[in-house]
């Protein structure tokens, strides 16, 4: 359980890090406005930001219908913190990884967040 409590932090993280750079790149009257115009782009490493928030985003509810899976069985084994660790650790290293753009080992280490996932639905099942 602590860890779905650090990925959902760690979201926030993403979520904060990306509208941070979003809006410091952008101005504070884009941020604030109805955004009806297209939206200035973004340099490579604000771009890569939003991504990988997106990423993370698109990763975390299917973290969470895993653990709380296991969760409302009553599952406990050294699998589901091994998967829960996996997720996490892997996903915390993601963030700087992908803001670098080092793509070879930022593919790896979002593969390393899927196996914890894949580790929890399997006990799950």
């Amino acid at each position: 359980m602590n860890y779905l409590i650090y990925s959902a932090i760690l979201g926030l993280v993403h979520i904060l890090v990306a509208a941070t750079v979003s809006t410091l790149q952008r101005g504070l009257l884009w941020n604030v406005s109805p955004r009806d115009e297209p939206a200035p782009p973004l340099t490579p490493v604000g771009a890569r930001l939003d991504r990988a928030m997106k990423n993370f985003l698109e990763t975390f509810p299917i973290y969470v219908a895993a653990i709380v899976a296991v969760l409302v069985q009553g599952r406990a084994s050294p699998q589901i913190e091994l998967g829960s660790q996996l997720y996490f650790f892997a996903r915390v290293v993601y963030l700087p990884l992908y803001a670098l753009g080092l793509p070879f080992v930022r593919t790896l280490t979002w593969g390393v967040s899927l196996v914890g996932i894949v580790l929890l639905l399997y006990a799950a099942l």
